[in-house]
């Protein structure tokens, strides 16, 4: 359910363009994209919390979190529920 949500508030964020439509749920971020670097993390971090009404804490981020699109699509859906 928030796997098009989150892909197009990732798309955004990292000015990934049409090229970002090829995002899947298995698809690879953290290492694997050379826009998310630590600040556009914490760019991203403020878009999810703003586009889902969440709140992210420090403590709940890890790389795994950021490992697939998929675990930062279940990640804020967790958060959301």
């Amino acid at each position: 359910m928030y796997l098009n949500e989150v892909k197009n508030v990732v798309i955004d964020v990292l000015n990934l363009g049409p090229a970002g439509q090829a995002l899947e749920a298995d698809s690879p971020l953290l290492g694997s994209l050379p826009e998310l670097d630590s600040m556009a993390v914490v760019s991203l971090i403020g878009a999810l919390e703003e586009q889902f009404g969440i709140a992210i804490d420090d403590d709940d981020i890890s790389a795994s979190t950021f490992a697939t699109l998929g675990s930062l699509a279940d990640f804020v859906a967790a958060k959301a529920a």
